[in-house]
């Protein structure tokens, strides 16, 4: 089955996980307050074994062929593995990462501010300048265990563009709520997902709702 953004697969909510699908597999993704009034149901790619990365890789990896990217590009350190399944599976052999955190070679000339939900901080996503003819003039497909505020991939897609790349496609596990929508604008027409969650709200009686729309 073909799924794109916007498509829904929760299951269920407990007093401390939710249960959803990414792909063909179903995850229990922990509860996690980032805010006052919002919780998110955090996905962490690396804490759920070679296995699932390699066979949501494969089938996120599906969801962009057709796009005839020809390097893969995500952002350190969650994004490696993925970069990595996404790139084997697509049948190419090189894959390019971006970062968050400052490094003696990576400097100043190539990067772009970012504050991620997950950090609550201002950060620079960098790109390597050893890397920049990795990308420029090059079909690029860039993928992202989540999309939630859109912040973080924007952020990449105009330090690519910079660096002359073309973002043909952009690829993720889940996208959460609709918030990456309105921050994207035309991109987001980029975005295929596996599946899709969204944020949670505190309820009077002391639960919570779930929040398609994301206005936090």
């Amino acid at each position: 089955m073909r799924r794109g953004p916007g498509v829904r697969h929760h299951l269920a909510i407990t007093e401390r996980t939710y249960r959803t699908a990414v792909g063909s597999q179903t995850v229990d993704l922990p509860l996690v307050q980032v805010a006052p009034d919002v919780t998110i149901a955090l996905l962490i790619c690396v804490d759920h074994g070679v296995a699932f990365s390699e066979r949501a890789g494969g089938e996120l990896a599906d969801l962009l062929r057709d796009a005839r990217p020809e390097v893969v590009v995500s952002v350190a350190t969650m994004g490696i593995p993925l970069a990595i399944e996404v790139t084997r599976a697509l049948g190419l052999d090189d894959y390019v990462i971006l970062h968050k955190t400052p490094k003696i070679h990576l400097g100043d000339e190539w990067a772009e501010p970012v504050r991620s939900i997950t950090t609550g901080a201002d950060q620079m996503l960098r790109l390597d300048p050893a890397r920049v003819d990795a990308v420029k003039d090059r079909r690029v497909a860039v993928v992202d265990d989540v999309v939630s505020t859109g912040a973080s991939l924007q952020a990449s897609l105009n330090l690519l563009r910079r660096a002359g790349a073309e973002p043909v496609v952009v690829g993720a596990f889940l996208t959460e709520g609709e918030q990456w929508r309105r921050a994207l604008g035309a991109d987001a027409e980029l975005v295929r997902a596996l599946g899709a969650i969204p944020l949670f709200r505190d309820r009077p009686d002391g639960g919570l709702a779930e929040d398609w729309l994301g206005d936090a």
